[in-house]
């Protein structure tokens, strides 16, 4: 049985126009794809291809305009769940976004954020299994005891970041949909993270969708991967094949666009430079 598959997945939003006329916009556009129990799919495409539009309808924060959603062997489509039904989805797939403060109370310890799940989740919630539980799941992420008596404000990008992770976790869901959970990060924070989720996904055999624009950071984490733009998805296979041999114009183009080894930002001519000297013209408006 697959982790998730989705057919004909569509969002269609009423927008205004420049003349102030209501339209439809597609953000998905008939989105199908299938991600195997314990595998890990990479969603790239620049802003505004409908990436996120695509995780929130996988997370239930949007309800889908058209296709069919199944997670976990369960149809995610039709009528809104009950209290019972978001308690039981929660347990099959979490999310973790680009910014942890989503997902984090500021006013709450890291042990009374995990907690709050716990409550709800665990088989055993008595006070006792919390803690023991709450002390678990941050060593998961490294973090340790002192991290669980801080507040979100204390702790680095990065820790909070393991701690969204390890509140994802809490629910031992068996899907993560992370949408660009690195992506605010350091590049040496970035690798952590990523070495701790493929650490993981190994141990737990949790299904990842990895939604990103970074093709460095896909090709680290995915083992698939599907090409968005425009709402439509424009190429898929795997990741190495893809990020390697792209076929399509556009995934060239994104391929094309990562710097490589030795890049330099274009600078202006020198010509033009003492043009502008000359002109006296610093780049303001006089």
């Amino acid at each position: 049985m697959s982790a998730v598959v989705a057919e004909g997945l569509r969002k269609v939003y009423d927008v205004r126009d420049a003349d102030g006329r209501r339209r439809p916009f597609a953000a998905v556009a008939g989105a199908s794809f299938t991600v195997e129990r314990g595998g890990s799919l990479g969603i790239v495409g620049e802003s505004g291809s409908g990436k996120t539009t695509l995780a929130r309808m996988l997370a239930g924060l949007e309800p889908p305009s058209g296709g069919r959603l199944e997670v976990c062997g369960r149809e995610r489509t039709g009528v809104s769940p009950g209290a019972s039904e978001r308690r039981r989805r929660a347990r099959e797939l979490q999310i973790v976004f680009q910014d942890p403060y989503t997902s984090l109370n500021p006013r709450h310890t890291v042990a009374t954020c995990l907690d709050e799940v716990l409550r709800v989740h665990l088989d055993d919630p008595s006070r006792e299994r919390r803690a023991e539980r709450v002390l678990e799941l941050l060593a998961q992420v490294g973090l340790d005891e002192r991290h669980a008596r801080s507040r979100p404000r204390a702790l680095s990008g990065g820790q909070r970041q393991r701690v969204a992770i390890a509140r994802a976790l809490a629910a031992s869901p068996e899907v993560i949909v992370l949408d660009e959970a690195v992506s605010a990060l350091d590049v040496s924070i970035q690798a952590q993270i990523l070495d701790l989720l493929d650490e993981i996904r190994a141990r737990t055999k949790t299904t990842y969708l990895f939604i990103s624009h970074d093709l460095g950071v896909v090709r680290q984490v995915t083992d698939e991967l599907i090409v968005m733009r425009g709402g439509e998805i424009v190429e898929r296979g795997a990741t190495a094949a893809v990020l390697d041999a792209p076929r399509h114009p556009y995934t060239q183009l994104l391929r094309r666009s990562v710097p490589g080894p030795g890049w330099r930002p274009r600078r202006r001519s020198a010509e033009r430079a003492a043009a502008t000297n000359e002109r006296g013209d610093h780049g303001w408006d006089a």
